[in-house]
């Protein structure tokens, strides 16, 4: 590859075979052509044979993959910034590595990026398996959208394409002291700096994949874990953002998502000291944060935030215990997931839309 790609695109590893086949043949197929393109792979100490799938995809593309392995580092932060710091592109897009993009993906973002000046581009997503994707914002194609207003706030997952040299220039990365959610505090940082964010959302251009076994970090930490992350991410939004109504539409949905999901059906199961930690943390970020916000969010997410500001653990571990929708789901989809895999990586390109035309 001879000059500045147009994207690199950063892919953190750890234990995603065989979604990483789907993932890295989704690359190769792109139509933006190996010219204008390269990937950074960041192998965080796999154990499941995908250092020798990096490898092949290596050798059958030269010049295309940058490839590095690591000792694991506990979550996908520090492969994130290494891979950050190996990318060469004027844009950097990160892929999950059980995710994959549609074949006209990375063109139709860097096209559209360089028409409206985006600092930050998000594309339509479309769920595989259980995973769920936002979709307020990606009601309509839009050259700019606001901070709060059109649904960012709901999509804070580092899917999007950044320019490279805003990230730069803020010495923008990923914070390595956390396991899980380290994406949203960098993409935060990066939309609260960003002179223009776009949405190009005409068709699908990001599959996010709800693994079988549900195996990612994100789905693995715990709760005391997960609250100390959440910590982190107000912390952001308070470094960023003055009181009012900006950080209460980013506070809103911290309540409604990260404060809400430390009392899925793994809590029941902690032990007391441990359940009475999570409850005070919780408390904590109520009493700072809450005014004006907690009673935005539906009554059901609001009462278990108030019983646990309450301390009340044995009402609220009765109510987590009572609620299906709390319930582990071992089967996960796992059946149309292996019709997924097996089915073949589309190679042609679909009809195209002008930057704009909003999808139908």
């Amino acid at each position: 590859m001879s000059g500045v790609p147009d994207v690199s695109v950063v892919v953190a590893v750890y234990n995603t075979m065989p979604y990483l086949t789907r993932c890295l043949s989704s690359l190769t197929a792109q139509t933006i052509g190996e010219q204008r393109m390269e990937v950074v792979v960041v192998d965080d100490g796999s154990t499941d044979g995908g250092e020798g799938e990096i490898e092949r995809f290596s050798a059958l593309h030269p010049g295309l993959f940058t490839t590095l392995r690591q000792p694991n580092s506990g979550g996908p932060a520090a492969p994130s910034n290494r891979g950050l710091e190996l990318a060469t592109g004027r844009y950097v897009f990160f892929l999950g590595a059980d995710d994959h993009l549609a074949p006209e993906a990375l063109e139709r973002m860097v096209e559209m990026a360089d028409e409206c000046g985006s600092d930050v581009l998000l594309c339509k997503m479309a769920a595989v398996g259980r995973r769920t994707v936002p979709t307020g914002v990606f009601t309509r194609t839009s050259p700019a959208i606001r901070l709060v207003g059109d649904g960012l706030p709901w999509a804070l997952s580092n899917t999007k394409l950044f320019r490279r040299a805003l990230l730069e220039e803020h010495k923008i990365r990923y914070n390595e002291s956390m396991p899980a959610f380290s994406d949203q505090p960098f993409v935060m940082e990066a939309c609260f700096r960003a002179e223009r964010i776009s949405v190009l959302a005409d068709q699908d251009h990001y599959f996010a994949v709800r693994r079988a076994d549900s195996s990612n970090i994100t789905f693995r930490a715990g709760p005391e874990l997960r609250l100390r992350c959440a910590e982190r991410i107000f912390e952001t939004t308070c470094r960023f953002l003055e009181p009012g109504p900006l950080r209460d539409g980013f506070h809103r949905r911290h309540f409604h998502v990260e404060l809400f999901q430390l009392f899925g059906a793994d809590f029941p199961a902690l032990d007391r000291e441990a359940q009475n930690r999570v409850c005070a943390g919780v408390a904590r970020l109520v009493d700072a944060h809450g005014a004006g916000v907690l009673e935005r969010i539906d009554e059901r997410r609001r009462r278990t935030l108030n019983l646990a500001w309450r301390g009340d653990v044995d009402t609220l571990c009765a109510e987590i215990t009572a609620d299906p929708e709390r319930t582990p789901r071992t089967a996960d989809g796992r059946f149309a997931l292996v019709r997924w895999l097996l089915a073949p990586v589309p190679s042609g390109r679909p009809p195209r839309k002008k930057i704009g035309q909003d999808a139908v």
